[in-house]
């Protein structure tokens, strides 16, 4: 440590006033600190000129509270805690196959790329309709929701609909998801999904389809269900984040997906689940906007943007990742084309 300036020295001898000795107040300061060692060894490193005009004044204490906050003995090193679990935590897409995961409204580039990657419109899949808000799934409804896609040139179509997770359990209702190359999941109510779902044989029958390389892709409601967390899978309302289902199908682990985005002005609703679940990446699409997952990434695909919650900021100028800290509100947004790497949740750059 430096000796005081002698500018220092003399304004100490200006305010020397007290009947206090420094020796009092050193043994005070000790006492309440229960570190001797440090304010002794601070005033026994001023010069002797200046110990006999210090000594009978108070300032002394103010002086050595104040280096004794700012240094001490030994030296050690600040650890910093990681700045938030989220930093730690791995999120991993399917090891073989793709998803497609589209935030609402999606048009014909979505199902034109669907039918790309299950290899043409000839190839066997299922859709999905049970999302949909309707209790009223008779055959007219399903043989309309099938055309739907018929009409966009898939020849070979298969509806697979139950609101009973016990018909979901059995091998003849999944049978159709062994024999085809994609399924698509309707939007609607994510939670539908789930109830009729999850943790059932036909759930099963997905991640087979996905381990023979196959397609699953959804829009809306069909895309939250692929994460492993249900955001809005409340029953009573979608504007509730973290509600009465809370378990998506998990094809990616460890995330968290919104959609509508920026349509519905919801990019900042995430967070309400991420402050609870910060091990969870978060990850918003907007609508006509995706993602296409293999393996541990995936590229943006779509007319808009993907929103990323990671706990980093993203600068694509400076070519920089800046790490936030722990309850900071902030995202960044990849374009298409632009790729992420799920396990180590940075860009590709």
């Amino acid at each position: 440590m430096p000796e005081p300036p002698k500018e220092f020295s003399s304004f100490v001898a200006a305010k020397s006033a007290s009947f206090h000795s420094t020796t009092r107040y050193v043994r005070l300061l000790e006492q309440k600190h229960r570190q001797p060692t440090v304010i002794t060894h601070l005033y026994q490193r001023f010069p002797d000129t200046m110990k006999n005009t210090v000594n009978q004044t108070p300032l002394l204490v103010i002086v050595l509270a104040f280096l004794y906050g700012c240094a001490s003995e030994p030296k050690t090193e600040t650890v910093h805690e990681a700045p938030s679990a989220a930093v730690k935590a791995e999120s991993k897409g399917p090891e073989n196959g793709t998803l497609l995961i589209i935030g609402g409204a999606a048009q014909s580039i979505f199902y034109d790329k669907f039918m790309e990657l299950v290899g043409g419109p000839d190839e066997p899949i299922v859709v999905i309709p049970t999302a949909a808000s309707s209790d009223d799934f008779d055959e007219a409804y399903l043989e309309k929701f099938r055309k739907s896609y018929t009409d966009r040139g898939f020849t070979n179509v298969t509806v697979l609909h139950t609101r009973s997770a016990e018909e979901a359990n059995t091998e003849e209702f999944a049978a159709p998801i062994k024999n085809a190359r994609g399924v698509w999941f309707s939007g609607g109510r994510q939670w539908r999904h789930a109830d009729s779902y999850l943790n059932t044989k036909t759930h099963e029958a997905f991640n087979e389809l996905l381990g023979r390389g196959g397609v699953i892709a959804g829009s809306s409601a069909g895309a939250t269900i692929q994460g492993s967390y249900l955001a809005r899978g409340d029953t009573r309302s979608n504007t509730v984040m973290m509600g009465d289902h809370e378990e998506g199908l998990g094809f990616v682990t460890n995330i968290a997906i919104d959609q509508h985005l920026f349509a519905r002005n919801r990019q900042f609703d995430l967070f309400e689940i991420l402050e609870e679940k910060p091990e969870l990446l978060g990850v918003g699409l907007d609508e006509n906007t995706g993602i296409i997952v293999q393996g541990d990434q995936f590229t943006v695909f779509g007319e808009s943007y993907v929103a990323i919650y990671d706990g980093t900021r993203w600068s694509a100028e400076r070519d920089t990742i800046y790490q936030l800290a722990p309850g900071s509100k902030e995202f960044y947004l990849l374009k298409e084309g632009q790729e992420y790497d799920l396990k180590n949740r940075k860009v590709i750059n």
